[in-house]
């Protein structure tokens, strides 16, 4: 992580660096906005969309007057598997660390039995990926109707995977037929998180001579409307948030734009009047649709020379970097959340590892004498330095010991498996492993932070040099501590 902001910024608020990245060679940036340049209330967000869902569902006769949304039950980099109704939390290597079927977690052994010779595999449709915070209420929603389907109460027969994308679909329909937005757009304050040193971030990477780029899939009329909300009393006076961007293109349909070659419309009025773009794009200029690769050509800019800062890990960092070789930020917004619930459990984790570090030596001894037992009963090896009795006392004492040690480090670990959410624990770790959404954020976003405005303590200069990769035979030295 670059360090130039002052000492008491809080450490979640720093930018994190998979890739080393100098923005002094970047010459546009590129936004995504739902989640990314707005930054909405998740609870009433989800909330909203779960509601609408829930009654579209109760239109064609399901039972669902009774379900509510619970923002705690699922989280950002579960995966659906909908071969068996469950929710799961995958490590970095696809094993499986917890899962839920329907509501309920499930027990080890039932996990065990379940995917004890399976991995998550996110190019195999079986595996569903929540990669955004707009999932939370579709993984709630599909995790109520497991317990509806598992219990014969639903007005047709369903396999869990058509369960699935008959859920998926009613969620979908409430971001597609405008209802939604129409309510956020109609109070916005209610939903809209309001965040005025994103707007000095701009500022300060627009005077530094960087193109800036606004690319969202929503459509221009909430585009405006959100986007006035957010930052407009955060400008010089007279200034508006169009005057920000060099480019402004709505309903882009990502990924699709960085996939495909699509054509551009001009928006041309407030009221989203379209007409066909015949030339290249103009700066300053409102546009609907079109692809990456003429935003790239008419910029001349392309590749490395773009960084592109979106929420979405496939629809916007994913594709990007693959496909055009973009340089690539994500917004993790529970980032906050996670570094404090850290930071407050550090004295504790201390602890666990000092008695981590305690149990190993305690096993190695144990299995030291073990195997000298083993020599000696088997006549084999150099002889040992005390008798049979002595060494079975030995075991059973040292036994005793990680019995004892076993009892103080349970709780602690426990503990810290439910930080943040009890059910999931950390986002970004599976037990002592990286999560699955951990690998993703590695390969594909070269920086990570948890809001927009980051960049304003990192400044449009900064240098974000990757940390040296850690490997298990490293030498541990000051602030190299052995994990658990």
């Amino acid at each position: 992580m670059v360090k130039p902001e002052p000492p008491d910024q809080p450490r979640g608020r720093g930018i994190f660096c998979n890739r080393t990245l100098n923005l002094r060679s970047v010459r546009a940036i590129g936004y995504d906005m739902d989640y990314t340049l707005v930054d909405y209330r998740v609870a009433a967000f989800e909330q909203m969309v779960y509601a609408q869902a829930r009654e579209r569902l109760a239109s064609e006769g399901w039972p669902v007057d009774g379900l509510e949304f619970d923002p705690r039950m699922v989280a950002r980099g579960l995966v659906i598997d909908t071969e068996r109704g469950n929710l799961v939390k995958a490590n970095r290597f696809g094993f499986v660390k917890r899962a839920m079927h329907g509501t309920r977690m499930l027990e080890h052994a039932e996990q065990r039995d379940a995917y004890a010779q399976t991995l998550v595999d996110l190019n195999d449709p079986r595996w569903v990926f929540l990669n955004t915070l707009f999932s939370l209420s579709e993984g709630c929603l599909f995790a109520q109707a497991v317990d509806l389907l598992d219990r014969g109460a639903l007005p047709r027969p369903f396999e869990y995977a058509s369960l699935y994308r008959h859920v998926r679909a009613r969620v979908d329909a409430q971001h597609l037929e405008g209802h939604l937005k129409a309510e956020i757009a109609a109070a916005p304050e209610r939903y809209v998180v309001q965040d005025p040193e994103a707007a000095l971030a701009l500022l300060d990477q627009k005077a530094a001579g960087k193109k800036l780029l606004l690319i969202t899939n929503s459509e221009w009329s909430f585009t405006s409307k959100m986007m006035a909300h957010a930052y407009d009393r955060h400008l010089p006076d007279g200034m508006t948030w169009r005057q920000l961007f060099d480019l402004v293109i709505v309903a882009a349909r990502k990924p699709v734009f960085f996939t495909e070659r699509g054509p551009f419309f001009e928006v041309v009025d407030e009221a989203g009047l379209l007409r066909p773009l015949m030339g290249p794009l103009r700066p300053g200029g409102l546009y609907l649709g079109g692809c990456a690769s003429q935003v790239e050509r008419d910029l001349g800019i392309s590749g490395d020379e773009i960084l592109y800062v979106g929420d979405h890990m496939f629809g916007d960092v994913h594709v990007s970097k693959r496909l055009l070789s973009w340089r690539t930020a994500l917004v993790l917004r529970e980032l906050d959340a996670e570094m404090a619930a850290l930071e407050s459990f550090r004295e504790t984790e201390l602890r666990l590892m000092a008695m981590m570090r305690e149990k190993e030596g305690l096993e190695a001894r144990l299995s030291q004498t073990r195997l000298a037992l083993q020599r000696l009963h088997t006549g084999y090896g150099p002889a040992p330095t005390a008798d049979a009795a002595t060494l079975e006392a030995r075991v059973h004492d040292l036994r005793g010991q990680l019995v004892a040690l076993d009892a103080e480090i349970a709780p602690l670990a426990k503990a810290g498996t439910e930080l943040v959410n009890a059910r999931w624990g950390l986002l970004t770790r599976a037990g002592n492993d990286k999560s699955h959404l951990t690998r993703q954020i590695e390969r594909y976003a070269d920086i990570y932070t948890s809001r927009v405005s980051n960049f304003l303590h990192a400044t449009p200069f900064a240098y974000f040099r990757s940390p040296r990769g850690s490997l298990p035979h490293d030498p541990a030295g000051p602030g190299m501590e052995a994990q658990p």
